[in-house]
């Protein structure tokens, strides 16, 4: 996800700290997923004429995963079909020729605590965190913020210039001063849906059509065009924000009220790890299938090939056409790869979903977002420079071509890595016709302004690993960020697993994934409509939630998304 910066004083972040933790609960729809997995009742059922009944489950990233072993779990068959590899944008690679322990994470790297239905599955599979070394994070040794020629060296905000705490300063007095941040967070931390309802309900109404830098601009805090430029070009928490400038403020303050750029953490060998785990889990409770059975004993071991057709037939059937020119029809189906493939990649009936959908669908925008990362002999950096006593060099934040570089490493004597560049929209779409090799070239060059007495060159130990996500055909882009007057389409994305309402020829396939969701960009969202989409199908086919436990279509009318006219 975009990095966005930390909205707290210190005051108030040692006010929050004695509070309940905050979770991606809301503010659009305050369900509480995490509750939803950890009660006993398990997540609902179907009738036992149904177990054995094949659904249809098209992606194989973190949503598919997710949906294809619950609805498992369940008694029902899902047949996942994935084009490339299973874990979507969580993809974990290694170096060629490296210790098979070094990976470089060229999706999803960073987790927030706050990413609670997502921890359930971390926790579920046995996987190990660790702190994420953010700039100026308690974990990171040292950052060094490199603007218009000039470096600052630091390992906390106060060793920087005097203006960067006044730009702090600035977006907390705009947050709460524009959108009642202190009060947003604590009806979050409480689960005060009334609280949450009534704040965000206005302010939908009210930002819906305004843009993040629009925000800014409007606020007395940001009058100076130079706290804005160096907000946008270094930001607070894990980087700039200027390349977000164009998107809905709305976005942001449901990341910024969340919590979601607080406290990161990466995971142990890789995230790709946490669907692969999955796909290989053997529930302890399942209905229906034999002890032992896994979402892999099931396919025989690999997903279904690439989905090339998706179209209605007799009966409301969803009929899937996949690469190998298998042709399969199912009750329901769940779709979870990026929305743009309907549009595209995949051969469509328009009768799948209703008009207003695939205009959403349409108009969903996706931010372009590219990584390099080469393998190092050791974490040199942490040398001591003899005439400084700082280190060799440090996580960076700057305005040239490189923008954020992050220094990974797994102990003193061991290889790490290096991701000299992490950028996103028009700074990704720079590096787009340059191969790994050039890319890195220009890093190097970029980086050697900053450390002129640094060969990192000489460290490196292996061929750099690049990506640039909107240049991989299944994906077309790194994730959704809504731009201003997008509401009313993301809450037609968001609500399509409620399908009461819709003509019995529109409902079956659900929409799922992390563009779905409200919080794009992180895996939480990803989950989240993971599950919004069990409760879909097992209530299609005829099944229930205990009323223990009820599921997010259960409590919908309590909760639903604010409503605007469409007028």
């Amino acid at each position: 996800m975009t990095s966005v910066p930390t909205a707290v004083h210190d005051e108030q972040h040692i006010e929050a700290q004695a509070q309940p933790p905050i979770t991606m609960f809301g503010p659009d729809f305050p369900y509480a997923y995490d509750d939803f997995l950890a009660h006993p009742a398990g997540l609902g059922s179907v009738p036992a004429t149904e177990h054995g009944t094949e659904v249809a489950v098209i992606g194989g990233g973190l949503s598919g995963i997710v949906a294809a072993y619950e609805l498992m779990k369940m008694g029902l068959k899902p047949v996942v079909y994935e084009a490339d590899r299973i874990g979507g944008r969580l993809r974990t690679v290694g170096f060629d020729g490296c210790d098979p322990a070094l990976t470089a994470e060229m999706g999803a790297m960073r987790f927030p605590p706050s990413s609670t239905a997502f921890q359930h599955y971390v926790d579920l599979v046995g996987l190990e965190t660790r702190p994420f070394p953010n700039p100026l994070a308690p974990g990171t040794p040292s950052t060094v913020v490199d603007l218009k020629g000039e470096s600052h060296y630091a390992t906390s905000l106060e060793d920087l210039p005097d203006v960067y705490r006044q730009v702090m300063h600035a977006w907390n007095t705009c947050l709460e001063e524009g959108a009642d941040f202190a009060a947003m967070q604590r009806a979050l931390r409480t689960r005060d849906i009334p609280a949450i309802r009534a704040i965000w309900s206005a302010l939908v109404e009210k930002l819906d059509s305004q843009t993040f830098y629009g925000f800014l601009c409007d606020s007395p805090a940001f009058a100076s065009f130079r706290h804005r430029e160096i907000f946008g070009q270094v930001g607070f928490g894990t980087g700039g924000w200027d390349t977000d400038f164009p998107n809905s403020i709305l976005e942001i303050l449901r990341v910024v009220y969340t919590g979601a750029d607080d406290d990161h953490r990466g995971i142990v060998g890789g995230s790709q790890q946490l669907p692969l785990r999955l796909w290989e889990r053997e529930p302890d409770k399942l209905l229906h299938w034999p002890r032992g059975t896994s979402l892999r004993s099931l396919h025989g071991g690999d997903p279904r090939p690439a989905v090339t057709g998706l179209h209605r037939t007799a009966g409301n059937r969803i009929t899937v056409t996949d690469a190998s020119g298998d042709i399969r029809t199912y009750r329901a189906a769940v779709f979870t790869a990026q929305s743009w493939m309907l549009l595209s990649k995949i051969a469509c009936d328009d009768s799948l979903f209703p008009i207003d959908h695939w205009t959403a669908i349409e108009r969903t925008h996706y931010m372009e977002s590219s990584k390099l990362f080469v393998p190092v002999d050791r974490p040199f950096w942490l040398d001591q420079d003899p005439r400084t006593g700082r280190d060799t060099m440090s996580m960076t934040l700057t305005d040239r071509m490189t923008r954020g570089t992050y220094l990974l490493d797994d102990g003193p004597d061991r290889p790490a890595a290096i991701c000299l560049s992490y950028t996103w929209c028009d700074d990704s779409l720079k590096w787009l016709p340059l191969s790994a090799h050039e890319r890195m070239e220009v890093m190097l060059k970029s980086l050697g302004e900053i450390y002129p007495g640094v060969d990192i060159r000489k460290h490196i130990i292996g061929n750099p690993v690049t990506v640039s996500w909107e240049n991989e055909p299944y994906f077309m882009g790194a994730f959704k960020a809504n731009l201003p007057g997008h509401y009313r389409y993301q809450r037609r994305l968001f609500t399509h697993f409620m399908q009461d309402a819709l003509p019995a020829d529109k409902r079956g396939i659900f929409l799922a994934g992390d563009d779905i969701s409200w919080t794009a960009g992180w895996a939480e969202g990803a989950v989240q409509t993971a599950l919004n989409a069990v409760w879909g199908v097992m209530h299609h086919l005829g099944g229930s939630t205990d009323p223990l436990n009820p599921g997010p279509g259960d409590v919908y009318d309590e909760i639903a998304p604010v409503l605007l006219p469409e007028d």
